[in-house]
């Protein structure tokens, strides 16, 4: 092949794109919630693995807002590249304020998901609207040593409660592997949200007994969400039941 042909073969090629990377994709990073753990984002990562992208599920401490925001926003500071920030429930106030001061981060995704104003808590959005019975499923506080109490949900009550469309053998697992949340966490308020300033995306079961229906659909319509994805019947954990779903949703959000 002469040098002429061998150039003229190359620019063919980058102008159909077959000689151009494609842009690297964004890193998601996984938040879960009270009484969950990252196992909990399992499904989605495996399809998000599949597709392409690099996956972090960040170990949520459940101490406070402020702590729990302050070590997301570590997770974030020590990742290169663009970030799509997920949060799941209480995750979801983690990274609404997390997120401030991050140029990297490029949209937010709630997944049955807390995102409050300045100054509201996580309990405070969730008695706003009828319809919610985690008071009522809670197990005896745990009193710390340092003051406070830790919440669990009753391990007999938690398959309904909060996870009414997986079945009873992981619901099983997942209340014994729950992760407790400081009753503080739940009323501390909120700082100034990042959803104000990014893009957002939100995804909730419409069966949802833990953040009730109507409280997430304002909470999504107050942030202005690009799309909102209502999984009928939907339970509080929908990335374990519905995972195509809530990836499906995360991989828009990362376009």
């Amino acid at each position: 092949m002469s040098k002429f042909v061998a150039t003229l073969a190359l620019a063919g090629a980058l102008v159909s794109g077959t000689a151009v990377a494609e842009p690297a994709k964004p890193t998601v990073v996984l938040v879960h919630g009270a009484f969950a753990d990252s196992s909990s984002w399992n499904g989605v990562i495996e399809i998000l693995q599949k597709d392409g992208y690099p996956v972090l599920a960040a170990a949520n401490p459940l101490r406070s807002v402020a702590y729990d925001a302050a070590h997301v926003s570590d997770v974030v500071a020590s990742i290169p590249g663009p970030v799509v920030l997920v949060g799941h429930s209480y995750g979801g106030q983690v990274i609404s304020n997390a997120a401030k001061g991050h140029d990297n981060v490029k949209s937010l995704v709630y997944v049955a998901a807390f995102a409050p104003e300045a100054g509201e808590a996580a309990a405070d959005l969730a008695g706003k609207f009828p319809g919610g019975t985690l008071a009522q499923a809670l197990a005896s506080p745990v009193k710390l040593a340092e003051g406070g109490v830790d919440l669990y949900i009753d391990q007999a009550k938690f398959h309904q409660q909060f996870a009414h469309d997986v079945a009873p053998q992981q619901a099983a697992l997942m209340a014994a592997g729950q992760r407790p949340i400081t009753e503080a966490a739940l009323t501390e308020k909120s700082g100034e949200p990042a959803w104000k300033a990014l893009p957002s995306w939100f995804v909730y079961g419409d069966g949802d007994k833990n953040i009730p229906a109507a409280a997430l659909r304002f909470m999504a319509e107050r942030a202005g969400s690009r799309q909102t994805v209502v999984v009928e019947g939907g339970s509080h954990v929908v990335m374990v039941s519905k995972p195509q779903a809530v990836a499906d949703l995360i991989e828009q959000a990362a376009q």
